[in-house]
């Protein structure tokens, strides 16, 4: 199959209605220019899930400014006070998650486990309408997996066959979202030939990609 593909090539693949993971944390190694694209596209009435909102003016919170989400799963919003605006005014469910069981819930997704139970949150709102389990005496949140239908992630070098090389923390959520998703959508900074890559430094290896963008540096 012909992973490398056109820019909106790419985009077409994105449609209303969809829930899509974005890589990233507070715009370091998220897709840039996919979420140029699917500003322009005008694509709404998706479901979020990455770690933040980033801000008004990089990264995916260009798509919160755009209003073209009409739920979200996030860490925080802090940093994007678009999201709180929309959130505190009933246009957008924002969902906020404690950053390690979003991640949890995405790896979850991604090795096809049912969930997880874990005591963040019992006793604050992250408990409401959750199941509850006493273990050991201990009591625990059940958590459910999240999975999407597209993955939009970032990578530095990318080889033809679809071997991701994050750049030190900008690998972050990218690699748990790339098992998460039906379709996964790599931007890459540079494509490379097959080999070029130490297979030591694969943070995604090519079976979790569908299709590579960019390469263009």
């Amino acid at each position: 199959m012909k992973k490398i593909i056109t820019m909106d090539e790419a985009v077409d693949k994105i449609e209303d209605g969809m829930t899509i993971m974005v890589g990233g944390f507070l715009g370091c190694g998220s897709p840039d220019k996919i979420i140029d694209k699917l500003v322009e596209k005008g694509v709404k009435n998706l479901t979020l899930i990455c770690n933040d909102t980033g801000f008004p003016e990089i990264s995916v919170g260009k798509m919160v400014v755009s209003k073209q989400f009409s739920k979200m799963y996030v860490s925080h919003i802090g940093t994007n006070r678009e999201t709180g605006r929309q959130m505190n005014e009933g246009e957008t469910e924002v969902n906020l998650v404690p950053q390690g069981t979003l991640a949890e819930q995405i790896r979850c997704a991604g090795c096809g486990l049912g969930g997880f139970f874990t005591p963040t949150g019992v006793g604050t709102e992250v408990e409401d309408d959750k199941d509850k389990k006493v273990i050991d005496g201990v009591t625990y949140i059940y958590e459910k997996p999240l999975k999407a239908d597209v993955a939009i992630i970032k990578g530095l070098k990318v080889d033809k066959k679809g071997n991701v090389y994050y750049n030190q923390t900008a690998r972050n959520f990218n690699p748990i979202m790339a098992m998460a998703a039906e379709t996964v959508i790599v931007e890459a900074e540079e494509i490379v030939e097959v080999g070029e890559l130490d297979p030591n430094c694969v943070g995604t290896p090519h079976i979790f990609v569908n299709y590579i963008v960019g390469g263009e540096k």
